[in-house]
């Protein structure tokens, strides 16, 4: 049996969503970041770097980062293209999230990892706040004139849910994003999504 290890609210709502919806068996496994769970000895050797998400396998082996997590997901509950074609691009779309709209993001709401300087911060976050926001604006392209970023519903629209969520948590006009909007209001549409927003508190 899988285990997720997930916080509320945070990037691991993409694998828990992929989970529910998979009708699977599952072990959920809430982490309380605030409290430092994260950086419990037990809980780096699941994952070294100390976030979430991470799925023990089950045979009981850990894997980490969203770009390994929800393609093994994908795959094992055909969410995820078989053409590889199609894969490469749901790849492309995977590796736009990770490396550049969750890390963009991170400028908003960790500036300490990016200077010591602290009279800096004010001026990361604000540039933050203005590349993520343009990434938003790509993504809202990105599902125009479509259901879904792949040919079906897949992993990759769970993750791209994540953002919109944290959009609105910044107070950023996401609701200007007519496609991404209409992205959101689908998903909401899904009990999968319901039962993982009601469990997270996340509000869309």
């Amino acid at each position: 049996m899988l285990t997720l290890f997930y916080a509320p609210g945070a990037c691991s709502m993409a694998s828990h969503i992929v989970l529910e919806e998979s009708g699977e068996k599952y072990e959920p496994k809430r982490m309380d970041l605030s409290k430092g769970e994260q950086k419990t000895p037990d809980y780096m050797k699941i994952h070294p770097l100390g976030r979430v998400p991470a799925l023990k396998l089950d045979d009981g082996s850990p894997l980490s980062e969203n770009t390994a997590i929800l393609p093994f997901l994908g795959k094992r509950f055909g969410l995820w293209p078989a053409d590889p074609v199609k894969e490469a691009r749901a790849l492309s779309v995977i590796g736009f999230f990770a490396s550049s709209v969750h890390p963009a993001h991170g400028h908003i709401g960790r500036p300490e990892r990016y200077t010591e300087d602290k009279s800096a911060h004010p001026g990361i976050q604000v540039m933050g706040k203005k590349t993520f926001h343009d990434y938003l604006k790509q993504i809202d392209r990105m599902y125009a004139g479509r259901e879904w970023l792949s040919d079906k519903y897949s992993v990759l629209d769970p993750y791209a849910l994540v953002f919109y969520a944290w959009a609105l948590k910044r107070e950023l006009p996401v609701s200007e994003l007519k496609s991404y909007t209409a992205l959101k209001d689908r998903m909401l549409e899904r009990p999968a999504v319901q039962r993982v927003v009601a469990d997270e508190g996340v509000k869309l």
